[in-house]
């Protein structure tokens, strides 16, 4: 079973065991495309190397993190250590936690330079995060096919196109049974920067 939803209101995308919410105009288009040339060109962005089936590859796009403190967060193999706020980061967490009532310590980066990057499916799962985490995931640029499906049976497939401005927001259980993926295409030709804002404990 598999459902394509574009824009939700309030209403949860999941049909149990967590919480998924989308918002497709978060920011207006003016504001969006000021965000995208500011992030493209002022983040620190790497290219580092994640391990995968027991190997270390380069990952399918630019990465950085930024957040409160200079404590690092791990995932697959690698460490990264934060960097400081920049002004733009900082207005998009203040408004999350105003709009959401959540607080946000850090932010991973994630820079898809075009159709060929991607991220496989997997959760968000590490212990630093907390029992049920709440991961608000905003996208400036191109809209990218957000995958979901159920962790455990791989049903319940769920296909969430995120748009430029656009907000996702999961919590409850989702990452204790639901696993996400940004798959490649050859549709899609322009870069899209994704945010994904967590409180680290």
């Amino acid at each position: 079973m598999q459902k394509s939803i574009y824009d939700s209101g309030d209403s949860n995308l999941l049909p149990f065991q967590g919480e998924t919410i989308f918002y497709s105009e978060f920011f207006q288009k003016e504001l969006s495309d000021h965000y995208l040339e500011k992030l493209q060109t002022t983040l620190a962005w790497k290219h580092e190397p994640i391990r995968m089936f027991g190997k270390m590859v380069m990952q399918p796009r630019l990465t950085a993190l930024y957040g409160d403190e200079t404590r690092p967060y791990g995932y697959s193999g690698i460490s990264m250590t934060p960097l400081v706020w920049t002004v733009e980061l900082k207005e998009m967490k203040d408004k999350l936690q105003e709009f959401t009532g959540i607080e946000f310590t850090h932010v991973l980066c994630n820079y898809y330079r075009d159709g060929q990057d991607s991220m496989g499916w997997h959760r968000d799962n590490e212990a630093v995060l907390g029992k049920n985490p709440s991961i608000a995931s905003i996208t400036f640029g191109a809209t990218r096919m957000f995958q979901i499906r159920h962790y455990e049976s791989k049903g319940h497939k769920i296909d969430i196109p995120l748009s430029h401005g656009s907000l996702l927001m999961m919590s409850g259980e989702s990452q204790h049974h639901w696993e996400h993926q940004i798959p490649k295409t050859k549709k899609i030709l322009g870069p899209r920067i994704n945010l994904t804002f967590r409180k680290l404990l």
